[in-house]
């Protein structure tokens, strides 16, 4: 069979690999499925394999198991396919651009040189450079751009070689929170256009949190959970749901506004969120929030007058202690198949005093100033 037959199977654009091998000291053995399309975060601390198996997709590294985009076979018992016939876009952790070639060259390598004139080529190199906001940058020589400017040229050059896939790998980790800040708009603008996969390495949750839909949690080599990243960030068993700063990204279609207040509302499955608009947007525009679980507090009946806009029913789906004086708490937000799942952190004492069980119902309070919009 060749690469490009077709494979069964319902979720024929998945990505599915699993490789397993010794890199030096370190034993890698992961398997994880993720969808054929948004952004899927590789994210673990340092050490935990991330990088290889980047590599491994690519070709650049070669461990046993298998690799497969869809209908194609990259890797399994009986073929491998070298690197540079893997229709892949690769993003290092630094810019590598050519120095004797201004931003258009670099640009244009991906294509052999040859400057798009019209047709599907030249509309490519035009929507790149718009989402990318290169076209000021042109003419420039690589020496002369920013760090920013520089990865921001190196992802265009990634999606003007015509990729099924895009590997990225801590595409910001080299620079500076300032500069992350300025480009981590590009990036989000490419996870709403693209329609092909991603695969995103990073150790840093607050880029998993704006830029993922999929989450892969890596752990010395192993895969310690996978799946959709609001049900991986609201597990209560998972370290990053018991860490400090946990939170859960929620997406959500605006459904109204308060225009004397600058507010607008946030449908996120069924239930009603209330939040600054300082962008102004229209009606049914997707927006992805962030809700902290420091900032979730719980009560057993609506309250009266008070300050917080955001009462939402739920139910407690369940409770684990975090330590001798702390609870963390995952509600079900919304009502149909798909509920929304919140996270709650609060003292032991609260969760007696209110007689919480779970399987029981309650009011989450947000405060809207609280919510941040992703």
């Amino acid at each position: 069979m060749k690469p490009e037959d077709e494979l069964s199977g319902e979720d024929a654009g998945a990505i599915d690999i699993a490789f397993s091998g010794r890199l030096g000291t370190f034993d890698l053995d992961i398997a994880f499925r993720a969808p054929g399309k948004g952004v899927t975060a590789l994210f673990g601390p340092s050490g935990c394999g991330k990088t290889s198996v980047l590599r491994s997709v690519a070709g650049l590294q070669r461990l046993a198991g298998h690799c497969r985009l869809g209908a194609s076979i990259w890797q399994d018992e009986t073929r491998y396919l070298p690197t540079h016939r893997r229709p892949i876009g690769y993003v290092f952790q630094e810019a590598s651009l050519f120095p004797h070639l201004s931003v258009r060259g670099n640009l244009l390598f991906a294509s052999k040189g040859k400057a798009p004139r019209e047709g599907e080529a030249l509309r490519r190199f035009e929507e790149a450079v718009e989402l990318l906001g290169l076209t000021a940058l042109l003419s420039r020589a690589p020496d002369t751009l920013s760090g920013g400017e520089r990865q921001r040229v190196a992802i265009g050059r990634a999606l003007l070689s015509d990729p099924r896939l895009l590997l990225m790998d801590e595409p910001l980790s080299a620079l500076d929170k300032e500069t992350r800040e300025d480009i981590l708009p590009y990036l989000e603008r490419l996870h709403e256009t693209l329609a092909i996969p991603v695969l995103y390495v990073t150790h840093d949750m607050a880029e998993v949190e704006r830029l993922a839909d999929h989450l892969v949690l890596l752990e010395k080599g192993r895969v310690r959970a996978s799946g959709p990243l609001s049900a991986l960030q609201a597990d209560p068993d998972l370290p990053i749901a018991r860490s400090r700063d946990a939170a859960v990204s929620l997406a959500g279609i605006v459904c109204g506004f308060d225009a004397d207040y600058g507010l607008m509302e946030l449908d996120v499955a069924g239930a009603c969120f209330i939040l600054p608009d300082p962008k102004g947007h229209d009606l049914a525009d997707p927006v992805r929030i962030r809700v902290a679980a420091g900032d979730v507090s719980l009560c057993r009946e609506v309250p009266g007058a008070t300050s917080i806009l955001n009462i939402l029913p739920v139910t407690i789906v369940m409770a684990r202690a975090i330590n001798e004086r702390e609870m963390l708490v995952q509600l079900a937000l919304g009502h149909g198949d798909e509920k929304a799942r919140l996270l709650s952190r609060l003292t032991r004492k609260s969760w007696d005093n209110l007689d919480l069980t779970e399987g029981g119902p309650c009011y989450a309070q947000i405060k809207s100033a609280a919510l941040a919009r992703q």
